[in-house]
């Protein structure tokens, strides 16, 4: 297997078991069926989805792997912020509904997320095949001749992959049965509005072709809202 492919799934699946960790000691058990059949849900889509990315792509991981010292500076508020978040939300959801129940969600609601958090997952790694700049941070891409990208996702809306992890967030409280768990997304996903406000501007005053993109895809996030 390709090394750079092993170390991106070893470190995914470490922050996955922290994840897990925090859940189930939030819950206060193991008997939690909805939270295992999630956790089986995300680790296989995460594995496929990076493999498919290998294959397909193999050049955005080693890019993705990088860190550059050009990070734009609201990127280095926001990146921790949006980390803070995703560690509190098994927090809430583990007291919530592994354990004391203060939201009810059924099986129902598990099944409607569903199609959403496929959406939602299906954006982000085709996302990284058609773009060869999606790097992890937010910079103007000089050293790497950055371009602006047309095609795929992005001839519906200017942050595909952004979109799609807003979807699956959007998703995930509805899948655990946590409605609590909403608050932490809800701040993710304000985190993620801010980012695309200031990465748009950004590449709209810095990147050569980005305002004419900008008119032809008048989309942000939502088609036909923002």
């Amino acid at each position: 297997m390709n090394p750079l492919l092993m170390d991106r799934l070893l470190r995914a699946l470490a922050g996955v078991c922290l994840w897990t960790v925090i859940l189930f000691l939030a819950a206060g058990r193991l008997n939690w069926k909805r939270a295992w059949v999630y956790i089986a849900l995300y680790v296989s889509g995460l594995v496929i989805g990076e493999i498919v990315v290998s294959v397909k792509s193999p050049g955005i991981l080693k890019e993705r792997a990088q860190r550059h010292a050009d990070t734009k500076t609201f990127d280095k508020v926001i990146i921790p912020l949006v980390v803070v978040t995703f560690f509190l939300f098994p927090l809430v959801a583990g007291l919530d509904a592994g354990r004391f129940g203060w939201s009810h969600v059924g099986w129902i609601a598990f099944f409607a997320a569903l199609p959403l958090y496929f959406l939602g997952y299906l954006l982000i790694p085709w996302t990284m095949i058609v773009n060869p700049h999606l790097e992890k941070t937010v910079r103007i891409q000089a050293d790497r001749g950055h371009q602006v990208v047309k095609s795929g996702p992005y001839a519906v809306v200017r942050h595909p992959m952004y979109a799609g992890v807003i979807l699956q967030s959007l998703a995930v409280p509805l899948l655990l049965g946590s409605l609590w768990s909403y608050l932490p997304v809800a701040t993710t996903i304000c985190l993620f509005v801010v980012r695309t406000a200031l990465e748009d501007r950004m590449l709209r005053n810095e990147l050569p072709g980005y305002a004419e993109y900008a008119i032809s895809t008048r989309y942000r996030l939502l088609p036909g809202i923002w």
